[in-house]
């Protein structure tokens, strides 16, 4: 036996630390691949469903392993979990010392810099914004880590953070007067020391887009770099490898110039002359623009006469205060940088003006009084493949969801990771005695207007026999509203409907609430654990093929079809089928979960392409009859009063 397999067969290391451990096959059988692939420096792709324990499966061979290690999760909330919860756990468990950091973006941290820059600034800030930026300068003088998630009373959207944090555009870098007190600095400094540095796949991408630049990297060079959550790499890649511009960008850059001047000897009645004119043209382009809610092509507006003349009329505010900038940019580091800012947010616009380039779509986003301009590669296979090439190492990367039917052949060429080995890792729980899948008979296609009230109609028993206690996920925030407004008065149990409530207040209510009805849309599809009786039964409105009307979607199609393969076949069926499986994955959490999964679409069971969907989800039993699906729910509720008593 391999040390890691001696270690995971000791199952006295990990009893009285985690209740319940004993050695589960398929994390023996995790482990020692990864134990193999930081042996060999080679790539590995490990599809670990629920329940396999890949945490730990990753956790003890990456310790026991020499040199530095880089962990990458999905989320900041993951990220933490696997940081404070999971690595002290098994560090205690081995008996071994290693030094471990918790590396998160820069927005992240506090910057002493900007808080004191805009800390007397009231007329930049609302009253709200004014009392929230003395709580932060109360903590500021006393927090060690510098973590904005240490100070809870604040909301995580709350207007202050742009104004107490930094970002890559506004930061001074090495010439900043507060370096000495800087969190990020000191946070990437432990990170340098670190045998093992728990990253986001945000960070991770921004380091590495940094990189390509030739700006000094983040994180340390490592023996290796294991993905959780992996099956986010792909778009989180994409975001990073192109660009944006948005209102918000120029707008920040308007306020921290004239916040600058404040402390140098700027011509301040000409500076703002200058920022109110791109104030004025970022607000007349966002109008040309359009209706709040638009995601489109660039295409369907460069040529309109209003879009254009806005584009021209921003280009020309830019370079005017950049040129305006330009004698001061000498006179101190903050000016510097305001001026650098203008001048990469022009060649930024200057980029979509052009508007062609044959990796890359163009696109826009509009909001009530913001605008957001993309540029995203349809394609990140070969650049993660060059990002790759410089950092020789393992590369490991695992998921729940990484297979569709078991291969894993998407997931692998939109990476460009042609030399990785695979491993497909079953969850050890009984689906077919823990679940019921359920595909309701009477329901309309999807594309039928009346399909949400007939779905509607169609849940309301179901969620009834749950006793509430539903995920009730979507694929639009149209169907999502349109069933919120339809299910109020119909059921008795509370009613949780996402953009009500943010969305960790909506879980924490619903964990409390313990007969809840939660509506949600894409957010709630993945990174959710509810365990146990709170959560009996998702319900999932329809397949979630990706919208015809979403632009980097769209685009990407037209170009498998200009290299004569299949768009459906080689893209939008397998995107949809893991996008299901996560869906389906919020179900059963543990060995003790019962439940319903319900996906109402008929085309599931109608169309020929069913079958993968079916292929691809777990072994549960099947049923059309809604009969069998009170009969379940009836087993369960006995089945608990049964073990209620005995205890």
């Amino acid at each position: 036996m391999s040390r890691v397999e001696r270690v995971l067969c000791d199952d006295e290391r990990f009893a009285s630390l985690i209740p319940g451990f004993a050695p589960r096959a398929p994390q023996l059988e995790m482990a020692k691949a990864v134990e193999q692939a930081l042996s060999d420096s080679s790539v590995l792709v490990v599809e670990a469903e629920t329940g396999t324990g890949k945490t730990l499966a990753y956790l003890v061979p990456a310790l026991l392993a020499d040199g530095p290690t880089i962990i990458s999760t999905g989320t900041k909330s993951l990220q933490e979990q696997l940081f404070f919860r999971d690595l002290p756990v098994v560090l205690k468990a081995l008996g071994v010392h290693r030094r471990v950091a918790l590396l998160k973006g820069r927005a992240n941290y506090l910057c002493p810099y900007r808080l004191q820059l805009h800390l007397e600034e009231a007329r930049f800030q609302t009253r709200d914004t004014a009392l929230q930026m003395q709580v932060v300068a109360r903590w500021a003088a006393r927090t060690a880590s510098g973590d904005i998630a240490e100070l809870r009373e604040i909301p995580e959207d709350a207007p202050v953070w742009p104004w107490v944090t930094s970002t890559t555009e506004n930061c001074l870098g090495q010439d900043c007067p507060e370096l000495s007190r800087c969190p990020v600095m000191r946070a990437r400094q432990e990170a340098q020391e670190a045998d093992l540095v728990v990253v986001n796949h945000h960070l991770f991408f921004a380091n590495a887009a940094l990189k390509g630049e030739g700006v000094t990297e983040l994180l340390p060079a490592a023996n290796a770099v294991i993905f959780d959550e992996a099956h986010q790499l792909p778009d989180v890649a994409a975001t990073f490898f192109g660009s944006t511009l948005s209102s918000r960008q120029l707008q920040e850059l308007c306020s921290d110039a004239i916040s600058e001047a404040a402390h140098s000897s700027v011509d301040v009645q000409g500076l703002s002359a200058h920022t109110s004119a791109l104030e004025r043209s970022a607000a007349d382009l966002r109008i040309a623009l359009g209706h709040d809610g638009r995601k489109e092509t660039w295409s369907a507006v460069s040529s309109i006469a209003e879009v254009i003349k806005a584009m021209e009329a921003l280009a020309q505010a830019l370079l005017a205060l950049e040129q305006f900038l330009e004698p001061y940019s000498r006179s101190s580091r903050g000016m510097e940088s305001c001026h650098r800012r203008a001048s990469e947010q022009r060649a930024s616009l200057q980029r979509f003006q052009s508007g062609h380039d044959d990796n890359l779509v163009f696109w826009f986003e509009t909001f009530k009084r913001a605008f957001l301009l993309h540029a995203t590669p349809l394609s990140v296979a070969e650049m993660f493949d060059a990002h790759r090439a410089q950092q020789r190492c393992s590369w490991i990367f695992t998921s729940a969801t990484l297979s569709v039917a078991g291969n894993f052949s998407h997931f692998i060429e939109r990476l460009g990771i042609s030399d990785a080995a695979t491993l497909r890792l079953e969850s050890p729980f009984d689906f077919r005695r823990q679940a019921v899948l359920y595909v309701p008979e009477d329901l309309p296609t999807p594309d039928m207007p009346d399909y949400t009230s007939r779905l509607v109609d169609n849940m309301v028993p179901v969620i009834g026999s749950a006793r509430g206690r539903t995920f009730f996920l979507f694929t639009s925030h149209r169907a999502l509203r349109e069933a919120a407004e339809l299910l109020r008065g119909r059921i008795e149990y509370p009613l949780l409907v996402q953009g009500e409530a943010g969305r960790r207040q909506l879980l924490e209510e619903f964990r409390e609430h313990g007969n809840a009805v939660l509506l949600g849309t894409s957010s709630f599809w993945e990174g959710i654990d509810v365990r146990g009786e709170a959560l009996s039964c998702v319900i999932i409105d329809r397949l979630p093929f990706a919208s015809p009307g979403d632009p980097v979607a769209a685009a990407r199609i037209e170009r498998i079809k200009r290299e004569r393969g299949n768009p459906f076949r080689d893209y939008q069926l397998p995107q949809a089928v893991l996008t299901l499986r996560q869906g389906a994955g919020r179900l059963i959490r543990d060995i003790h979960d019962h439940g319903v999964l319900v996906i109402a679409d008929p085309r599931l069971i109608d169309k020929s392409y069913g079958k993968l969907f079916l292929d691809s989800l777990p072994s549960m039993t099947r049923t059309r009859k809604p009969e069998v699906v009170e009969r379940f729910f009836r087993y369960i509720e006995n089945r608990g009063n049964i073990e209620t008593a005995g205890n």
